[in-house]
């Protein structure tokens, strides 16, 4: 699982868009199944016989309240860009979450971003969108409900990476690998020679090669000709089965240029090198012990 923060926006209608994958809009109602998470939402402001699913413009709308209703909050160093977002994304080969395991997801992100602080009547309007597989995104206006502007941590990344881990313990997905071990050493680029050698020995394959396929299908014919009754079909399956031994031929020189391409790339190496690769960590420890030192004759 692995959490990254965006750049903070004025309004909440682009990171909406985007994390429905489409723009918002006054038709589609969107369920539970999509806003897993959210504080307030529509159980706060409606009663029970009014509309209890809320459009995607009006979650907007219900993000941007704060916003227009405070139109002097700002952060400290005057910054009016109070929506703040940020997604997480499970590992590709994660199981399907389900929807309270989301929405417990939600909840602890919003905690580990100091969103959501428990007991605190004047908060942090927040909703959490779960409608792209294996991704969650987290939506928040920092202007509070009283107009206080709510500073996220310093150090917000951190502890969402933090509490990424301990989820994904706690719900025993897929670990993020970190440290040395987390990118596979680099390999080296193939050369030219060894590219067009790999080439070659595909096309000289016996099994699976596509000559070995041709030939086959020539054989096959060749036989099956051979087996109805007029000499014009003997001498048809005649000129066939000549074909399939040039086709092997044609194999074989190809397998040979293939071994001799691996050839100059092996004498393309210096001596030195090879014998270096060759020798036993017994025979490299006794060459560095008797190599002169620096200033010395040999």
């Amino acid at each position: 699982m692995i959490p990254r923060l965006h750049e903070r926006t004025h309004t909440p209608r682009d990171p909406l868009a985007e994390t429905l994958g489409r723009p918002v809009s006054p038709n589609e109602g969107l369920t539970q199944d999509t806003v897993v998470a959210h504080w307030p939402g529509p159980d706060y402001f409606t009663l029970d016989h009014e509309q209890r699913t809320w459009t995607s413009v009006q979650w907007a709308e219900h993000l941007q309240g704060p916003y227009l209703e405070h139109p002097f909050a700002a952060s400290p160093d005057h910054d009016r860009r109070a929506i703040l977002h940020l997604d997480v994304r499970l590992h590709p080969d994660d199981r399907e979450l389900t929807g309270p395991e989301w929405a417990e997801t939600a909840h602890r992100l919003a905690r580990a971003a100091g969103i959501e602080i428990p007991g605190k009547e004047h908060g942090c309007r927040w909703i959490t969108d779960q409608a792209q597989p294996g991704r969650l995104d987290l939506i928040a206006n920092l202007i509070r409900l009283d107009g206080a502007w709510h500073a996220p941590p310093t150090d917000i990344l951190r502890r969402l990476t933090d509490e990424a881990r301990r989820i994904e313990q706690d719900l025993r997905l897929i670990p993020v690998r970190t440290g040395p071990a987390a990118r596979p050493a680099a390999r080296p680029a193939p050369t030219a020679s060894a590219q067009l050698a790999s080439v070659l020995t595909q096309l000289a394959d016996e099994q699976a090669g596509p000559l070995a396929s041709v030939r086959g299908l020539v054989e096959h014919t060749a036989h099956r000709i051979a087996r109805q009754p007029g000499a014009v079909g003997t001498d048809t399956a005649h000129r066939l089965e000549l074909i399939a031994r040039r086709l092997h031929a044609l194999q074989q020189d190809l397998d040979g240029a293939a071994a001799q391409l691996v050839q100059l790339r092996v004498a393309a190496v210096p001596p030195a090198a090879r014998r270096t690769a060759h020798r036993s960590p017994k025979e490299k420890c006794l060459f560095a012990l008797c190599r002169p030192l620096p200033g010395h004759p040999p």
